[in-house]
């Protein structure tokens, strides 16, 4: 289980951090056709909303996780749980936020399904 922890860690970082202007072919590596997202103001976002900031989100940022886990849900479907801060940032009004990420096994490569964020108070 250590094992696909560490790489879905990897598969998220890539997510975040990947300047995907230039790889565009890690979306469709790293994101489900039926992927959906809730964001950290309850709003529900498509695959294309996502794909759409991702796309235009700022790649100076370096994004760092805490309390990384992973949990089972079945064989080939695990949900991820971390905290995410941006430590490069100065002091501001954003304490980071809570994360989870459901992660599916198909066709031999880890798939993001759905994602949420939501904020630390």
């Amino acid at each position: 289980m250590e094992l696909i922890a560490k790489q879905i860690q990897q598969l998220e970082l890539k997510l975040l951090q990947s300047d995907l202007m230039a790889h565009p072919g890690l979306i469709d590596e790293l994101l489900a056709e039926n992927f959906e997202e809730i964001d950290s103001n309850g709003e529900t976002h498509t695959r294309d909303d996502v794909i759409d900031w991702l796309l235009h989100k700022d790649k100076h940022i370096q994004w760092a996780f805490k309390d990384f886990r992973i949990n089972a849900l079945t064989n080939d479907v695990v949900l991820a749980i971390y905290s995410l801060h941006k430590p490069d940032q100065p002091s501001t009004d954003y304490t980071g936020s809570i994360r989870t990420s459901i992660w599916q096994y198909q066709k031999n490569q880890w798939k993001m399904v759905f994602h949420q964020a939501s904020r630390k108070s």
